[in-house]
C-alpha cells in the first residue's frame, strides 16, 4: 500500500484511537469528494473536474505545511523527473477514476479501486525487484477472482443490451485503468521518498495535476452556477483535508493498524450512494469487493509480519566492525 511507506511517523506520540479516528475521517472525506464529483460529473468535462479537485486541494495543504514549518520542503526537490512521472501516471488515474464515476454507482467505482493494492504487489516485484513470496502471490490471485466477480454484472449487462458500448462496461474499464495507474503512482512514490520530503511529493503532484487539468480548457469548459462552483470548490477542499487527515493518522499509529480502515470507504459509499443517488450495489459487487478487501487485509498483515521479522533479524545480527 502506498501509505505504508509514504508517511512514516515523525514523532514519538502514540495514540492508536486517534490514528484510527483520523483515518476513518480521511476515508469519509475522500468518499464525500467522490460523491461530489459524481454529482456534477455530467455537467462538466473531466479535465475541469480534475483542475478544481487539484487546485483547491492546494489551499488546505499549503496552509497545513506552512503551519508545520514545512513549506520550504515542499518546493525543494532532487528528482523533478520522478515527480513528473508520478504526476503523469497519477493524473491519468485521476482522469480515469473521475470519468468512471459518471457511469458507475459510487460503491461500485470505489470497490474496483480496491484493486490498486493488489497491483502494487505485482509492480513491486517487477519494477522494484522486491521479494514477493507465495503467500502474497496467493492473496493477489484470490483478490483478482474478487475483481472478476465485481466486473461480471457490468459486462453482462453490456453484452445483453448493446455490446461493449454500454456505459456500465465503459465505467468499469476506466475504473480498472484508474486503479492500475494508482498502483503505478504508488511505485513511483516509493522511489521518490528515498530522496524527497513528504511535502514535496504532495506539492508537486498537486501542482502538476492542476496544470494538466487546466490545459484541457482549450477543449471547452462549462461555466458553473454558484451552486455548482461551491460543489467544485468543496471537492478540492475535501481532497486536501483528506490528504492531511491521512498523513496525520500515520503519525499516531502503526501503518499495519491504521491501513485496514481504508476499507471504511465502502460503508460511506453505500450510505451516500443510497441516500443521495438512490443506488445500492448488486450482490456480485458486495461479494467481489469482500474478497478483494480480504485479500488486501492479508497483504497488509503479511507485510507487517515480514517487517517484524526483518527488525528481529537486524536486532539479532552482530554489530559491524568499524
Amino acid at each position: 500500500m502506498v501509505w505504508l511507506r509514504l508517511y512514516p511517523r515523525r514523532q514519538s506520540v502514540v495514540n492508536p484511537l486517534l490514528g484510527i479516528g483520523l483515518k476513518v475521517l480521511s476515508a469519509l472525506s475522500f468518499t464525500l469528494m467522490s460523491a461530489g464529483i459524481k454529482l456534477v460529473s455530467t455537467a462538466f468535462p473531466t479535465g475541469e473536474l480534475v483542475f478544481f479537485r487539484s487546485a483547491f486541494a492546494l489551499v488546505p495543504l499549503l496552509l497545513w505545511l506552512g503551519w508545520r514549518g514545512e513549506l520550504i520542503d515542499a518546493v525543494r526537490t532532487k528528482n523533478i523527473l520522478g515527480h513528473a512521472r508520478r504526476g503523469v501516471i497519477g493524473s491519468t488515474g485521476m482522469f480515469c477514476g473521475f470519468f468512471a464515476l459518471s457511469f458507475l454507482p459510487l460503491p461500485d467505482a470505489i470497490s474496483i479501486g480496491y484493486t490498486a493494492p493488489l497491483i502494487v504487489v505485482i509492480l513491486a516485484a517487477l519494477v522494484l525487484k522486491e521479494t514477493v513470496r507465495v503467500y502474497r502471490w496467493t492473496a493477489v490471485a484470490v483478490g483478482f477472482v474478487g475483481v472478476l466477480i465485481m466486473l461480471t454484472p457490468h459486462f453482462q449487462s453490456s453484452v445483453l443490451v448493446n455490446g461493449f458500448g454500454d456505459g456500465a462496461a465503459i465505467g468499469a474499464v476506466f475504473a480498472l485503468v484508474g486503479a492500475c495507474c494508482a498502483a503505478g503512482a504508488t511505485v513511483e512514490v516509493r522511489r521518490l521518498i528515498s530522496t524527497e520530503k513528504t511535502g514535496a511529493v504532495v506539492f508537486y503532484f498537486s501542482m502538476l495535476t492542476t496544470l494538466l487539468g487546466l490545459s484541457t480548457i482549450v477543449l471547452g469548459w462549462n461555466a458553473p452556477t454558484f451552486t455548482e462552483f461551491s460543489i467544485l470548490v468543496g471537492i478540492g477542499i475535501l481532497g486536501g483535508l483528506g490528504q492531511i487527515l491521512l498523513t496525520q493518522s500515520y503519525r499516531y499509529a502503526d501503518a499495519s493498524l491504521v491501513a485496514p480502515f481504508e476499507y471504511t470507504t465502502m460503508i460511506w459509499a453505500i450510505l451516500i450512494g443510497w441516500f443521495i443517488f438512490g443506488e445500492l450495489p448488486v450482490p456480485a459487487v458486495i461479494i467481489g469487493s469482500s474478497i478483494v478487501m480480504g485479500s488486501g487485509l492479508f497483504v497488509i498483515w503479511r507485510e507487517h509480519r515480514l517487517g517484524l521479522e526483518r527488525r528481529r533479524a537486524n536486532a539479532a545480527a552482530p554489530p559491524r566492525a568499524t
